[in-house]
């Protein structure tokens, strides 16, 4: 699993940062999260094939996560894409992207499919022989969702040794995979836990941008590997956080360390602060494992 930051600062892109994006990499399939102005250009950037996205997922309508939406559309259609691409969204970006289309006579060549959100509960969108993916219902001034990626259980891996040590022909090796025990030739059962070691513990992933404080989602994103949670501001500044349902560093480390992740990482920062690093050391007053998101920045699980 791998998170690659496109962008992670709040409202206007500048010279040097950009609205939120980001790419998870889980097992070989790419998915893209939010879509600021000029995700496609931090794609390039950031040398990732974009052809292989097939699911984007939008956690809102405001423009620093989706206006990068349509001009990605646009150069799928331009570079002769075949693969059909689902977005995931709140109801209404179907409307707001099809308009575009429309007016611009600009229909893509590949099939477009939306998947409109509208529950307030939390509800598996995405599903497949690897991964799933679950809303996270966030508190902020329109409808919002988070999302949270795990991993599926792989299958169980060979004990080469073991296998060869009583001859077992290659023909039984899915089976044992699958989690078969083995009767031999002379009547002996050999055990699936002999012939196999179990496989990696399945890893997650949760998105939470833009907020307010909100424990409900603790038991959404309780001991999640990686928790991506916005910190808008700083707590000198939780005025303006309550006021526009924004979070601070401080209440972004609050929910990790009630939800038990592993890690932290903060990103959506304002601009308004002189160093991203404040956050950090905001953030590590309560809890200790943060990292901070920055454009261009990756995270390996």
């Amino acid at each position: 699993m791998k998170l690659t930051i496109l962008g992670c600062y709040a409202a206007t892109p500048r010279t040097l940062t950009n609205p939120t994006a980001q790419l998870i990499e889980i097992k070989n399939r790419l998915f893209l999260i939010d879509c600021g102005e000029g995700t496609q250009v931090q794609l390039r950037k950031n040398k990732i094939k974009f052809s292989k996205i097939n699911q984007i997922f939008i956690s809102h309508l405001h423009g620093d996560h989706f206006y990068g939406l349509i001009g990605l559309i646009s150069t799928f259609s331009l570079l002769n894409r075949n693969n059909d691409l689902h977005i995931f969204g709140p109801k209404g970006i179907k409307e707001i992207i099809l308009l575009q289309l429309k007016l611009s006579n600009s229909w893509p060549n590949f099939g477009l499919f939306f998947h409109e959100l509208t529950s307030n509960q939390s509800e598996v969108i995405f599903e497949d022989d690897k991964v799933l993916v679950k809303t996270i219902p966030l508190k902020h001034r329109v409808y919002t969702n988070g999302f949270l990626f795990e991993e599926k259980l792989d299958q169980r891996k060979l004990n080469i040794e073991a296998v060869q040590k009583y001859q077992i022909e290659k023909c039984y090796y899915q089976n044992i995979k699958n989690g078969k025990d083995i009767l031999l030739d002379n009547g002996t059962l050999v055990s699936n836990n002999e012939l196999t070691f179990d496989p990696e513990k399945p890893k997650s992933y949760a998105f939470c941008s833009d907020t307010a404080y909100n424990e409900a989602i603790i038991p959404i994103i309780e001991n999640v590997d990686i928790l991506y949670h916005e910190a808008t501001f700083l707590q000198s500044e939780a005025n303006l956080a309550a006021k526009t349902m924004h979070s601070t560093a401080k209440e972004a480390a609050t929910i990790a360390q009630k939800a038990q992740v592993k890690q932290l990482v903060l990103g959506h920062y304002s601009t308004r602060y002189d160093a991203i690093s404040l956050f950090k050391e905001e953030a590590e007053t309560i809890f200790p494992n943060v990292l901070l998101a920055d454009d261009g920045e990756s995270f390996e699980l």
